[in-house]
């Protein structure tokens, strides 16, 4: 059994008090612990600063790409090893695995082509210069530069890899330090990356720290040229951005929470169709990859009335024929949900709609003596209006059917229910649909993804993350962004206007004077 340790000062700490018991999800072994204390959060915050933060800062951004390609390549070199940790305590399938751990490398190779293409110094331009006087002698500059603070990443259970990977991609090509707080149920990844990490000898030595246990505390020592970035509960998130030391001292604080998204079938899909079919391929994947644990799965699935039952038989027979066990097992393509808490809240919020919806696949019931499968559970509305199904974000294998009138200003109306989320994905040929379903559900979405005939068999579904496009959605998602290129590094860097002669302030910063 292992006790997992903190990365911290340059030395690995084991943790202390109580010990929280990390579990094989398949079959309920135990695997190990975390233990939340031991650390010296301040410490662990002025190393950062006084000796991570400098040694980043020394290097241009384009040494920091060439860090994080090195970071990438070992992680894509020990993947097989990964990929067998995610399965015994993460409970994933090794396609789960590998779209977590890819993620993972593949947004720090992005990150990496990115930071070649940056100045070779440590400022960025943001945007072009203007005039500010009389002539073009008095000239104005905005700037980006390395904020001397640190980056605390508190990351979710259901992406170890990914989420860790994207955080601090951004954080360390900015010239951030980071310190990097694990999930607890599936620890044992996001330790056994961490360890790479170290031993790989790339980052230079404070830019990196890992917390296995709890940063509760962190919180309160965190200053203003700081950044939280958080991923999880709604609940956990507003008590982050409330907290008094955090709101004191303006540090800057990254939500990305829950989300209820919606895929919004158009009124002119008929049978038989590409569009339907992408619609169908990709409502069933995001129900079932990692057992549904993902902020960008599909949660409610708004049909229009005379597609409903068609929709409804396609789900279940795709659904039903998805093989449920050991994510070890080659031939098994859902495993378990991540822990027995997370079980117990699944079963729940399943009851919870199956007061205002018709259970037509699945249910609560449990599956098995040993384990935490839940079934694929598909649900149809019996109120489209019913608050529960536009506000409560079943983190499982769990997806309701909405029924719509079929008009864009009821799909419109029923997309923007769910207060706020990271993705809507819609799918249709008909132009002026679309058109107006963007324009009614985009200030309320991060992202919104498109399906049409013409788009079918060319495009990675809506439940995945792609660097290049931000990550982060308004009111109950969040509020929050990551990724999205060079706007990934923004919350770590500080926007500065540069006043003066124009010669002087193109020199300073090596832009061009036009």
């Amino acid at each position: 059994m292992t006790s997992l340790q903190s990365y911290v000062r340059g030395q690995w700490i084991a943790g202390s008090g109580d010990p929280v018991t990390l579990h094989d999800p398949a079959t309920e072994a135990v695997l190990g612990d975390v233990r939340p204390g031991g650390i010296d959060h301040a410490v662990a915050l002025h190393h950062a600063r006084t000796v991570g933060g400098p040694a980043l800062r020394a290097m241009t951004f384009v040494q920091r790409a060439e860090m994080l390609k090195a970071i990438a390549s070992l992680l894509h070199e020990r993947r097989d090893e990964l990929i067998e940790i995610s399965g015994r305590n993460g409970g994933n399938t090794r396609g789960d695995a590998k779209f977590d751990l890819d993620g993972a490398s593949g947004t720090l190779a992005f990150y990496a082509q990115l930071g070649a293409s940056l100045p070779a110094g440590n400022v960025l331009p943001d945007g072009s210069g203007t005039q500010l006087g009389r002539t073009p002698r008095f000239w104005g500059q905005h700037v980006l530069v390395p904020r001397p603070g640190v980056a605390v990443h508190i990351n979710a259970f259901n992406f170890p890899a990914w989420g860790m990977g994207e955080k601090m991609a951004c954080a360390l090509l900015a010239g951030v330090p980071v310190i990097e707080k694990a999930g607890t149920p599936s620890a044992m990844l996001a330790h056994r990356i961490a360890q790479i990490v170290v031993e790989s000898g790339k980052v230079p030595e404070g830019a990196f720290q890992f917390v296995a246990g709890s940063v509760s505390g962190m919180l309160d020592h965190l200053g203003p040229m700081d950044t939280v970035a958080f991923t999880g509960s709604s609940v956990t998130g507003a008590l982050i951005r409330g907290n008094k030391n955090l709101v004191a001292k303006n540090v800057r604080v990254n939500i990305e929470a829950d989300s209820i998204n919606p895929a919004i079938l158009g009124p002119d899909v008929e049978s038989g169709t590409d569009t339907l079919e992408q619609f169908l391929a990709n409502v069933a994947v995001d129900m079932t990859q990692k057992a549904g644990q993902k902020c960008t799965a599909v949660r409610r699935i708004l049909v229009p009335q005379a597609m409903v039952a068609e929709v409804e038989e396609s789900l279940i027979e795709r659904l039903r024929a998805v093989r449920i066990g050991n994510p070890l097992d080659g031939d098994v393509r859902m495993g378990p949900v991540a822990s027995k808490d997370q079980l117990r809240d699944v079963r729940a919020g399943i009851d919870r709609l199956a007061a205002v919806a018709d259970v037509r696949l699945g249910g609560s019931a449990p599956m098995q003596d040993k384990g935490y499968f839940v079934s694929p559970t598909l649900l149809r509305a019996r109120d489209a209006g019913a608050p529960v199904i536009h506000e409560l974000e079943v983190f499982g294998p769990c997806a309701t059917i909405v029924p719509y009138s079929g008009e864009v200003a009821a799909a419109i109306d029923l997309c923007n229910r769910g207060g706020g989320g990271l993705v809507a994905s819609a799918y249709s040929d008909d132009r002026s649909f679309v058109e107006a379903l963007v324009a009614g559900i985009a200030p309320w979405h991060g992202r919104v993804w498109l399906g049409s005939e013409k788009t079918q068999g060319q495009a990675l579904g809506p439940g995945a993350v792609l660097p290049a496009t931000i990550h982060g959605g308004p009111g109950r998602a969040g509020g929050g962004e990551e990724l999205g290129g060079l706007r990934g590094l923004h919350p770590y860097l500080q926007r500065t206007a540069v006043q003066g002669d124009r010669a002087v302030v193109a020199r300073s910063f090596g832009l061009e004077t036009g």
